[in-house]
């Protein structure tokens, strides 16, 4: 009785990677790791599964299309869409028992059931930092997080990327000024696409369709104009001080912001003061942050986020302010490899050594394995009955640095032949000179960062 065969297949939006790509995005989320610990962030991880009533707090709009959601028995239940509201329901639960500032990072997957397309994805990684403050917290934690992401990216290996920087406050001080508070959200979702349609279309838009006068419209296009350098934008704003408390408090941080990032060791080419950023019209509420790679602007932002005022305010009463961004890692590494950018010479292998036991006495290649190993070396052992030349081309299918065979000489003798995939050359030492010769070839090989990218 024959079985009807399934065929495999993954679902549309979901990525799944082979062997060797997954190695590279595992080093890729520790490179994102090790950065986030350096600048004194714990790790948290929060369900993937939450009550829908507590992810949709805030309710409505585009978050309740995407939202995958399902009933269980009496429940429901939703799965989590970003980390950020996660991190809201978790600060209100455990207030108590938190020491703030509170600075975590979190890396995981969240679910959106958008339609998928090229570089979109239905399940992705998101890669978060915030910090978040009992009550205040302070101007610096502003300047210092688009600096972590600086690090990070650097760390990785890419070089040409710019992180954009603006204030909520001056935008909203600025429309307050023109006596467009009401309409501000509208304007702001009509600036935002400058870049696609340009500013005639633009033009047209806010005075046709939101309703503005022809001299408002004049004024916001030659205030989102305003470009140069950091300190030039900076002093262009300045003729606009003494207008609106709320611009003169958005242009304090906003300058304070920008001379602590110099202070953090970002150059100046890597950040921007960009006034054409608004980011989420309600959420944000400060200083706000985009980064886009120079050579491809066309994917957008690689990472956004910014300050805003209440983080739980929908869990709970207590003013809960914080800063934070997010690397939509599962994106990003979709378009650095679709563009060539990873680093295909770092090892992706399983393994950095495999033993080859060329006799049936196994017992030399198990006390070989395990002094590599304990040398801090990542080791298979072949124990298949193959022919010599299956057992080498397993180890160079999988690129595999290193084989060490151990034949009946080998015993004998108490060494070991260890033979460098790359080079070719093979050489007979004892065991401990062995982990010392592939230690010592690893770090080299090992040394590239996961991206390689153009100064």
């Amino acid at each position: 009785m024959f079985m009807d065969r399934i065929k495999p297949r993954t679902l549309s939006g979901f990525m799944e990677l082979l062997p060797g790509r997954q190695a590279q995005m595992e080093r890729f989320l520790q490179v994102l790791r090790e950065t986030y610990a350096l600048y004194g962030f714990t790790p948290l991880d929060t369900p993937i599964i939450e009550d829908a009533q507590i992810l949709l707090a805030k309710g409505g709009g585009e978050t309740e299309k995407q939202i995958y959601r399902f009933q269980k028995g009496d429940s429901d239940l939703a799965l989590r869409f970003d980390l950020t509201v996660p991190l809201a329901k978790y600060v209100a639960l455990h207030y108590g028992e938190l020491t703030f500032p509170f600075r975590r990072f979190q890396i995981g997957k969240v679910y959106r059931g958008e339609r998928a397309q090229r570089g979109r994805f239905r399940e992705f990684y998101q890669a978060d930092i915030d910090v978040i403050g009992d009550g205040k917290l302070d101007i610096l934690n502003e300047a210092e997080i688009p600096a972590i992401i600086y690090g990070a990216f650097s760390r990785l290996g890419l070089r040409r990327f710019q992180i954009r920087v603006n204030n909520r406050k001056i935008l909203n001080g600025f429309y307050g000024m023109l006596g467009l508070t009401e309409q501000s959200g509208a304007v702001m979702r009509t600036v935002d696409k400058l870049d696609k349609i340009g500013p005639e279309k633009v033009r047209t838009l806010l005075t046709e369709d939101v309703g503005i006068s022809p001299d408002n419209a004049d004024e916001i296009l030659k205030f989102i104009a305003i470009d140069g350098d950091n300190s030039a934008v900076l002093a262009a704003l300045e003729q606009y001080r003494g207008k609106n408390e709320l611009f003169d408090q958005g242009l304090e941080e906003l300058t304070a912001v920008t001379r602590h990032l110099a202070a953090f060791g970002v150059p100046e080419d890597h950040f921007k003061v960009d006034l054409t950023i608004a980011r989420g019209l309600d959420y944000y509420t400060g200083t706000v942050y985009e980064t886009a790679m120079l050579d491809h602007p066309e994917i957008g932002s690689i990472c956004s986020g910014g300050r805003y005022d209440n983080l739980a305010e929908y869990y709970t009463d207590k003013p809960l302010p914080g800063v934070g961004i997010s690397i939509g890692v599962t994106r990003l590494f979709y378009v650095l490899e679709e563009q060539g950018y990873l680093n295909d010479s770092v090892i992706t292998a399983p393994a950095d050594a495999l033993v080859l036991p060329m006799t049936d006495d196994m017992g030399p290649a198990i006390a070989a394995a395990t002094a590599l190993r304990n040398a801090g070396i990542r080791t298979q052992i072949y124990t298949e009955p193959k022919k010599f030349k299956a057992k080498m081309s397993y180890c160079a299918k999988l690129g595999i640095p290193y084989a060490v065979l151990i034949g009946e000489d080998e015993i004998a003798a108490g060494t070991v032949a260890v033979k460098n995939f790359e080079t070719g050359v093979q050489v007979t030492v004892t065991p401990q000179e062995a982990a010392g010769l592939i230690l010592e070839g690893l770090n080299v090989k090992n040394s590239g960062p996961v991206i390689r990218d153009g100064e």
